[in-house]
């Protein structure tokens, strides 16, 4: 079992930067893929970024392309979401996920592991 926790949510004015943190504990972190996802009201919960085992593999939603980074420190066991020029709409609760296998999907029902979310809401 790995046990998510996120941090770093808050208000932020549109073309703002947050960075958000989730720190992982139980099993060996490095073992696991590591996802961002995002839910806002009413709407389905959404892929936003994943990064591989070792950090050298990225992917990322094309609405956050070039202004969303996924980083890990696996040392800290930790993967941060480093997000500039904040939009509107990118207010959502943003949550992380731990996918065991070693391939990195970009679908929700793929990550076995959750945290709890963080808010994220961006003001125009």
């Amino acid at each position: 079992q790995v046990q998510l926790v996120e941090s770093g949510g808050r208000l932020v004015q549109a073309g703002g930067s947050l960075t958000l943190s989730c720190a992982a504990s139980g099993r060996t972190f490095s073992n696991y893929v590591m996802g961002w996802f995002r839910q806002a009201p009413g709407k389905e919960r959404e892929f936003v970024a994943a990064i591989g085992r070792r950090g050298s593999a990225t992917y990322y939603a094309d609405s956050v392309k070039g202004r969303f980074t996924i980083s890990r420190d696996n040392a800290k066991n930790t993967v941060y979401l480093q997000m500039n020029s904040l939009k509107p709409e990118d207010t959502a609760v943003y949550y992380c996920a731990a996918d065991s296998r070693t391939t990195v999907s970009q679908t929700p029902r793929a990550y076995g592991y959750w945290g709890q979310g963080t808010q994220v809401t961006v003001s125009s």
